[in-house]
């Protein structure tokens, strides 16, 4: 068997203590200096540690002040399903509300936004064409737990009441209710979830260390032409959410 790298050595060894109560939730580890004297190990081998922990939500970072054992926290089980899509009211909504949690969200969107290479290739359309770009931060008991950013084709909602996901009477209803008001048809949608760190300004808004893990879920509806209609990127701590695919049988 291949030695163990000393980082996951000290992992281990902080894990250790902390489930053995020698730090308790709230508590300020030791310096890594401290903790390096203590192991036989550099610092830098300490701080690849407390990263690994800070990404699985077992420490947290404090700027400016150090390292602390996190606060225990529930994970929210965001599910993923066809049947959420007929819910009455907002999908995300009733998911927080399954679990006890009351679910909110704040938005801002831009109109006529040219399409980067890579949302242009997923909504079929030419590189540059106007779109309508929204950024969500979704809050359970007002906490971020989840944040989504939309890409909707200009010239498919352009001069209609639901050419502002978050604006007029279809406000919140959803990108299948919004489409359905226009006459627009989605057959199904599309996820392709993959794992990796959290940007800078993702960690910042979701109130996690930047080397934490998220999973990245790119989906992307369709209406029953095959019209790719809205694109999304959607970004959920692995740390605060488990994800859940409920997956529909035909009989």
């Amino acid at each position: 068997m291949p030695e163990q790298p000393p980082y996951l050595r000290i992992a281990d060894e902080l894990r250790r203590r902390i489930a053995e109560h020698v730090w308790e939730p709230g508590d300020r580890l030791p310096s890594r200096t401290q903790i390096g004297q203590e192991c036989g190990v550099g610092e830098n081998v300490v701080r690849r540690a407390q990263e690994l922990l800070i990404s699985q939500g077992l420490l947290e970072g404090r700027a400016g002040s150090g390292t602390y054992v996190a606060e225990p926290r529930q994970r929210v089980r965001v599910v993923r399903s066809a049947a959420r899509e007929r819910r009455d009211g907002s999908p995300f909504r009733a998911d927080m509300r399954d679990i006890g949690r009351a679910g909110d969200w704040e938005s801002r969107t831009d109109a006529k936004v040219p399409a980067p290479a890579e949302i242009a290739a997923r909504l079929g359309i030419d590189e540059g064409e106007l779109c309508v770009r929204t950024a969500y931060e979704f809050l359970a008991d007002g906490r971020p737990v989840q944040l989504s950013t939309s890409w909707e084709p200009y010239d498919l909602t352009a001069g209609t009441l639901v050419v502002l996901p978050e604006g007029g009477p279809h406000a919140g209803a959803g990108v299948v209710k919004r489409m359905a008001a226009i006459g627009v048809t989605i057959s199904h949608a599309v996820e392709q979830p993959e794992p990796r760190t959290a940007t800078a300004e993702e960690a910042s808004l979701l109130g996690i260390q930047k080397a934490a893990l998220v999973t990245h879920i790119r989906r992307t509806y369709y209406s029953d032409d095959g019209r790719p209609v809205e694109t999304a990127d959607i970004v959920v701590p692995v740390a605060h959410c488990e994800i859940v695919y409920e997956i529909p049988i035909n009989r």
